[in-house]
């Protein structure tokens, strides 16, 4: 089985869908990762932060043994500068390069306007008439964003598919500290305690230890 794990900023992946990452791959899937945003010195990051970035996704990378990761390199913070048609013809090159069957993807109502614009980009451009090879595609909550909207009815992300990760949690937390800038430190978002919390809360919804959870958008049986 193909799969594709979209990414609009580096570490969304591991937040949101790290365990599912690594069991995906314990099954021998050929796994795929899509980074949609990069930083640049046009956007005030140094050279030295450049290159810890470009060094942090190469050993992100090596450690969940993707097939090929994809960089598309649009400004980060800025999608909603960019021509929706660039966006869209850039991923579709990437999706019918792979041709993957299952995708996980952002959130559609997460506070950064990245993730929005991204995931109305991702289901323009993940069609079944366009793509029939796709049978699955997931959004998956990404702590520090997902639970940050603002609390309307059209926000709420209603998990529908559970993925069981009590033996890969450990694993992702370790692949998580080497985005050591991202994290937080206690009662922040980003912490490793809340990112073990969620798990928790999310695994006991359906009775295992942890687990990662995802709004099913569409599924081909």
């Amino acid at each position: 089985m193909k799969v594709l794990f979209i990414s609009v900023h580096p570490d969304d992946e591991t937040l949101g869908c790290g365990g599912t990452i690594l069991k995906h791959k314990n099954k021998n899937d050929d796994i795929y990762w899509l980074i949609l945003t990069e930083a640049s010195e046009a956007l005030g990051y140094s050279k030295d932060v450049l290159s810890k970035i470009a060094e942090v996704i190469k050993n992100i990378s090596q450690e969940y043994k993707f097939t090929k990761t994809y960089k598309l390199g649009f400004p980060t913070t800025k999608l909603h500068t960019i021509d929706f048609s660039e966006i869209l013809t850039k991923i579709s090159t990437v999706i019918h390069e792979v041709k993957p069957e299952v995708i996980y993807t952002v959130n559609r109502t997460d506070i950064h306007t990245d993730h929005q614009v991204a995931a109305k980009v991702i289901m323009s451009c993940t069609k079944s008439f366009r793509n029939p090879f796709i049978k699955r595609i997931l959004m998956y909550e990404c702590i520090s964003e997902t639970e940050i909207a603002p609390p309307l009815p059209e926000n709420t992300f209603v998990a529908h598919v559970y993925s069981d990760i009590s033996d890969f949690l450990e694993r992702k937390i370790e692949i998580m500290k080497i985005y050591e800038s991202e994290l937080q430190e206690s009662p922040l978002p980003r912490s490793i305690d809340n990112i073990r919390a969620l798990a928790r809360f999310r695994g006991a919804t359906v009775s295992v230890q942890y687990a990662e959870a995802f709004m099913l958008l569409r599924e081909i049986i």
